[in-house]
């Protein structure tokens, strides 16, 4: 039962009270006080409010009353049936006693225009459902418990990149990653396969040979492409001053050789090159910022001709190893370009209709590639190589003592953990077949491949002490405890700090955790935070899934949709950094922009590629909903969609997704575009697509939602009008706040910050132990939450409150089938 003497509560009784009196002197001294409205009625009767907890009949009697009208059996609404749910029953219903409390603390239930209670009446029943909750938690915990994660694609790319010093695509061998709970490292969808770990043996062959050098390489092609709406007017990061346009790429060269360089132009239509050439127009190729090459474009190169829109240069001798190469245009002018038209930004827009005059008279880089080696001779001495040879044999007899140094000390780093007797035998065997191959380095190559491929590598498994029963819950070992530190924040694996402490079982004593913490949100390497955990939370890679239309907003083209994520990126790096309230997501007057998104969002005085803070001239722009990369990801290629954008709110920012949309209803786009020679907006079309009585229910909470942000179109620009039609973007919020704008959707969840901030540690605390959260889990987020009030919401408090949980630092041994009946038969 809730404490009505809590602070929160106080008011709310008090007013309580003052109704119950009321309307007990109203029915008369006789009158019994139906249970539902005994919450009114809780002090009617004075006394102190602790002495006079409602009876539990009190709650239960206002969901029959007011929930279970749509909640039942028969109409089974959002799939949920309150007809048997009791308090006294809580324990064993868990998970709907939880979607409950998410309903009533969001406002969302009852909805809007059905009959209602007091709003007190609800607040007392959410907060004894919470305590309800809490307190079995806390007579039963359970931290849940999951046996292993698999190092996904991020994970094992920046892992080889600790341990090897060397950047890798593991693209082109490991498939993606599956999500599940907004996150590509949960454990529940990650289980092995043949296919999976063939490719973990393919990636790990690959990199062992890049890592050495290969001597024995066999001539390949790696291609690169440019992206085809990325806008090639400016000099891209990383090549060359003076140049524009093209790529520039960090490049491993697998031996001392000569390579050659193709680079592939856009055509038009017609076949022929696409853009008209300036005099002497050239294409620069350079390694590590040298030029080697200058490629001639003749203007009158077609796709009929040999060899096609495809120029390469002679062969050219590179050292093995990582090396920046470019292939850009080289610049040979300032200023705007000689065009038919104002230069805009999508510089390839104009071949969706097939004009030869175009947009723009750029020609444009499609691909580049590199190839070979050819005329193998040697391998030159790379980082990487003076990384793994920390020691060379002098004499025969040193090779193996040598070998086991190296092997050793790589597979410690790579396992995370001390190895085992077992482990070095394996892997000197390994060592020994390579070593009858290909001599020394060749053995080194066959370990380093072996330990790459090892589910000691691949596969955190976190065993459980071989004492421990079935349902008991455990500490998990300072070394599995160092490995979900270091993943959770960085993204990468521990570092010899970390180790040290595990090996020492200090990690989790006295203070420390909490020291390592601060340290490694000080290290740059919690940028991961941004770019892994926010980048997925906020679902940023669907920005690349729109493409605006080319001819309606020719302003948009992949350079600025790189932007957006970054600024999103960027933006939540420094809420981490400088530790700021976690509230400020929604809240901030600030933002990240270079001089492309500036121009975009309508920023004065911000110039150059690097990206700067800048303030916002008004409100309707302030914290995410506000971000042109949200924006754009909930919208269509030709119109906004405020159900995309409803959605996105519902489920990012206040954790209560919509149901499934009933089968066979029409799509929006079937709907009526235009009317009396005018064309509708977005808010009149949505209007028509409401009618329909299945699609009503769910579209009025969702579509106001959506509409107070179309003010933006859906490059994220803001607006005033819609096909020549003045926007509207008034409407009311699921709990009947009345909204007429993006401010006033932000103000709408402010009101509520306890929904948006409990979501907020959801999918942290999801994303920290690597798996969907349950039921049981509500209480400890509620913990975390209500600590986090202390420390004014800074986002500090909500990473420690997740590392300091049970979840994080405990696991439960799971219970089988034929062991829970087994225990069941020892208790009898």
């Amino acid at each position: 039962m809730p404490n009505l003497t809590h602070p929160v509560l106080i008011p709310i009784v008090a007013g309580a009270a003052l109704a119950a009196a009321v309307a007990v002197s109203d029915r008369g001294p006789d009158t019994v006080i139906p249970p539902a409205d005994w919450l009114a009625a809780a002090l009617a009767a004075g006394g102190d409010a602790a002495v006079h907890q409602p009876p539990e009949d009190a709650y239960e009697g206002v969901v029959e009353q007011y929930c279970m009208r749509c909640h039942n059996d028969q109409r089974l609404t959002g799939n949920l049936s309150l007809e048997s749910f009791t308090f006294d029953g809580a324990a064993d219903q868990g998970e709907i006693a939880e979607k409950m409390i998410k309903k009533l603390r969001a406002g969302m239930m009852p909805p809007a225009g059905a009959r209602r209670p007091e709003a007190d009446s609800l607040q007392l029943l959410m907060v004894a459902l919470e305590d309800r909750m809490d307190e079995l938690a806390r007579e039963n915990p359970n931290p849940g418990s999951r046996t292993f994660q698999r190092l996904n694609r991020a994970e094992y790319q920046a892992s080889v990149r600790e341990l090897l010093g060397i950047g890798v695509d593991v693209s082109a061998f490991l498939p993606l990653d599956t999500k599940s709970a907004n996150f590509d490292n949960i454990a529940d969808v990650q289980m092995p396969s043949t296919t999976l770990m063939e490719g973990y043996l393919r990636a790990a062959s690959q990199i062992s040979r890049e890592a050495l050098g290969d001597v024995n390489a066999d001539p390949g092609s790696k291609p690169y492409t440019v992206p085809r709406t990325q806008s090639q007017k400016d000099r891209v990061p990383g090549a060359p001053f003076g140049t524009r346009g093209g790529l520039a790429v960090d490049h491993n060269f697998p031996a001392d050789g000569r390579y050659v360089f193709q680079v592939t132009l856009h055509s038009a239509p017609e076949g022929e090159l696409f853009g008209r050439t300036q005099p002497n127009e050239q294409v620069e190729v350079s390694v590590d910022g040298e030029r080697v090459a200058v490629l001639d474009i003749d203007r009158w190169m077609s796709d009929s001709d040999p060899n096609g829109m495809t120029l390469s240069t002679d062969s050219i001798q590179v050292r093995a190893g990582t090396h920046r190469v470019a292939a850009v245009f080289i610049k040979r002018w300032e200023g705007p370009e000689d065009d038919l038209i104002t230069p805009v930004d999508h510089t390839l827009a104009d071949t969706q209709i097939g004009l030869d005059y175009g947009v723009t008279t750029l020609p444009h880089l499609q691909r580049f590639a590199v190839v070979g080696p050819f005329r193998v001779t040697g391998v030159s001495e790379t980082e990487t190589r003076r990384r793994i040879f920390t020691c060379r044999p002098l004499a025969p007899a040193e090779a193996r003592p040598c070998a086991q140094s190296i092997v050793e000390r790589l597979a410690t780093k790579a396992y995370r953990r001390p190895l085992m007797e077992s482990d070095i035998e394996g892997l000197m065997g390994f060592y020994d077949q390579g070593f009858e191959e290909d001599g020394f380095e060749g053995g080194v190559r066959f370990a380093l491949e072996a330990i790459l491929a090892s589910p000691h590598f691949v596969f955190r498994v976190e065993e459980a002490p071989s004492n421990i029963r079935p349902g008991s819950v455990y500490r998990i070992s300072d070394y599995d405890l160092a490995s979900r530190l270091s993943y959770f924040i960085w993204g990468t694996p521990p570092d010899a700090e970390l180790i040290e402490l595990a090996r020492k079982n200090e990690l989790s004593k006295g203070g420390q955790l909490e020291k390592q913490v601060q340290r490694l949100l000080a290290d740059p390497r919690s940028e991961g935070l941004a770019t892994r955990f926010a980048a997925q939370w906020l679902r940023l890679s669907d920005v690349d899934k729109v493409h605006p239309d080319a001819l309606s907003y020719p302003y948009y083209d992949a350079t600025l949709a790189e932007a957006m994520k970054r600024e999103t990126e960027l933006f939540f790096d420094y809420l981490v950094r400088q530790d700021r309230s976690a509230l400020e997501m929604l809240s901030a007057d600030y933002t990240f922009v270079n001089e492309r998104l500036a121009r975009h969002y309508g920023i004065p005085n911000v110039v150059g590629s690097d990206f700067q803070m800048a303030r916002y001239a008004d409100e309707s722009r302030r914290g995410l909903l506000g971000h042109g990369s949200i924006l754009t990801l909930t919208s269509h290629a030709d119109r906004t969609s405020p159900v995309l954008r409803g959605k996105w709110v519902m489920e990012v920012l206040l954790g209560s997704p919509p149901p499934a949309p009933p089968p066979n209803v029409p799509a929006l786009e079937q709907t009526e575009g235009a009317e009396e020679g005018r064309i509708l907006t977005v808010r009149e079309r949505m209007e028509q697509h409401r009618a329909n009585p299945s699609c009503n229910s769910c579209h009025r909470v969702i579509d106001p939602i959506g509409l107070a942000l179309e003010n933006f179109d859906p490059t994220g620009a803001f607006r005033v009008k819609d096909g020549g039609n003045l926007i509207d973007p008034v409407g009311e919020l699921y709990d009947g706040s009345a909204i007429a704008g993006p401010a006033d959707l932000r103000e709408a969840i402010l009101a509520r910050p306890e929904v948006f901030l409990r979501t907020f540690t959801e999918n942290l605390m999801a994303y920290a132990i690597g798996r969907r959260l349950e039921y049981y889990d509500m209480p400890a987020i509620r913990a975390i939450t209500r600590d986090a009030a202390k420390n004014d919401y800074r986002i500090s408090a909500f990473i420690e409150g997740v590392v300091e949980s049970d979840a994080f630092l405990t696991s439960r041994v799971e219970v089988t089938a034929d062991e829970m009946q087994h225990q069941g038969t020892e208790r009898n």
